[in-house]
């Protein structure tokens, strides 16, 4: 079980849900066949099966024996929603407002305060709206919060300028390229100060119980 399976946060653009089996057949693995997504996200095209295990990978403790093997899973995962149009239909699925994933993976078992982050927002029409943003100020967050990282690393492919640029505006720096991977690195270390930053961009952010979906729109 991971930490935040039972657990919604509520912003004002997006709303972020644990990733549950029932969202793997709908549009998330429709997102991933496009090729532009591939590239942006350096990921390989999974079949539904694929989805699935990984899916029930980041559901259950890592020692499980009901899960299928598959390559390691994020610790912490949300699957992004557009908030506007969960809270504007009553009784709308959850599917029918999914926009993308963020995601944290402890990549460093020497360094437990290390997070490596990542955001996807699949939707073409749902980009260069703030949605990704809030989601990563989100995530950042619960991570200091809950996971209590003090540092963030996001790897971003070199040709995906408005990652990039969305990053830096979050206070990640630059640290590393890689021309064999053809990617760039940034940090976040977060002082006392970006602490106190961070909390002010996220005061409006409401941690809410999520059991199944049953959590319902405002």
């Amino acid at each position: 079980m991971r930490l935040n399976q039972n657990t919604l946060l509520l912003g004002k653009k997006v709303v972020l849900v644990p990733y549950t089996s029932e969202h793997v057949p709908s549009r998330y693995h429709e997102w991933m066949k496009s090729e532009e997504l591939q590239r942006l996200t350096a990921s390989e095209p999974l079949t539904l099966e694929q989805e699935y295990a990984m899916q029930c990978s980041w559901q259950e403790d890592a020692d499980s024996e009901e899960c299928p093997p598959t390559s390691p899973s994020p610790e912490c995962t949300f699957i992004v929603l557009d908030a506007e149009k969960w809270q504007a239909q009553p009784g709308a699925t959850e599917e029918s407002c999914m926009v993308g994933d963020v995601n944290l993976f402890l990549t460093d078992l020497e360094d437990l305060t290390l997070g490596e982050i990542e955001v996807m927002i699949a939707e073409p029409s749902c980009r260069g709206k703030g949605l990704g943003t809030e989601a990563v100020l989100a995530m950042l967050s619960y991570g200091v919060t809950t996971l209590g990282l003090t540092k963030f690393e996001a790897k971003i492919g070199q040709g995906n300028e408005p990652s990039i640029r969305m990053f830096q505006k979050l206070h990640f720096e630059q640290v590393a390229t890689s021309s064999v991977f053809q990617e760039v690195t940034l940090r976040l270390t977060v002082s006392e100060s970006e602490h106190q930053w961070l909390l002010e961009q996220t005061s409006h952010v409401e941690e809410k119980p999520y059991r199944d979906g049953s959590a319902e729109p405002c």
